[in-house]
């Protein structure tokens, strides 16, 4: 990727400015940030906290990193896969030194309300508890949920037992409608969607079967708004603690960069 982990220096810097000094020169247009689904509530509390107006749009990763490389008028976006935002870097859509990662989250399953512990993660059990429904999950090739679920399956040898029983969707957030309509009786998503939603967690997903869940923020190249790194900056400081009561895991806890 290039030089991607080296634009990280440049953003951590900023948590040391004060965020008055950096947005001492704000406009009055709004700070636009595309953001993947599972950040909804978390987003909307920072943004409340930060000094100046932001809107908010909400998506898969995928799709907010394609529109954003097809010149959608972002001023921040923050995906939930890291190779999504190596895309976007490729593509020379973000600007140098702007890339941070912001904080990360843990994989569970989820079954309707009461729904009973699931002890047994084979493949016989899985599709015993499914009995002929279907798994929900973000799409597996472009969602980052998805993403990391597909990683689980492979790592736990369910993938080709499982596959063919599942419904995979637009966004987590999709998947997730699905538990809790009971319209599906097993579901991969995040451990905070769950924390905000009318399920049952069944099973926590280790997080060695996966890649490790970051959610990266960068300001693309296009972006021309005085407050974009400010808000970053924000993501990274005084919003830390939001994050972590909302079931996130915090960017100290992370550990080093891969």
């Amino acid at each position: 990727m290039t030089g991607i982990f080296a634009m990280i220096t440049g953003v951590c810097a900023l948590i040391a400015v004060p965020l008055t000094a950096l947005a001492g020169s704000a406009r009055a247009e709004p700070l636009t940030v595309f953001a993947a689904a599972s950040l909804r509530e978390a987003l909307d509390e920072a943004a409340a906290g930060f000094s100046g107006e932001v809107v908010l749009s909400y998506g898969g990763s995928g799709a907010m990193a394609r529109q954003v490389a097809l010149g959608a008028p972002a001023d921040v976006v923050i995906l939930a896969n890291e190779a999504w935002l190596r895309w976007l870097d490729d593509e020379g859509a973000l600007r140098a030194g702007s890339v941070a990662r912001v904080m990360g989250n843990r994989l569970v399953l989820v079954g309707p309300e009461g729904a009973a512990p699931l002890e047994d993660l084979s493949a016989e059990a899985l599709r015993a508890r499914l009995a002929g429904g279907r798994m929900a999950l973000g799409q597996v090739l472009s969602v980052p949920a998805g993403i990391y679920a597909k990683e689980w399956m492979q790592s736990a040898g369910l993938w080709e037992a499982l596959a063919p029983h599942l419904a995979e969707t637009e966004n987590v957030r999709a998947a997730l409608a699905l538990v809790e309509r009971g319209e599906v009786a097993l579901g991969v998503v995040y451990a905070t969607d769950a924390r905000a939603a009318r399920v049952a967690v069944v099973r926590e997903i280790g997080a060695e079967t996966h890649s490790p869940i970051a959610y990266w923020a960068a300001v693309p190249e296009a972006s021309e708004h005085p407050q974009a790194e400010a808000f970053i900056a924000h993501l990274m400081g005084p919003a830390q603690d939001g994050f972590a009561a909302l079931g996130f895991v915090p960017r100290a806890a992370l550990g080093p960069l891969p």
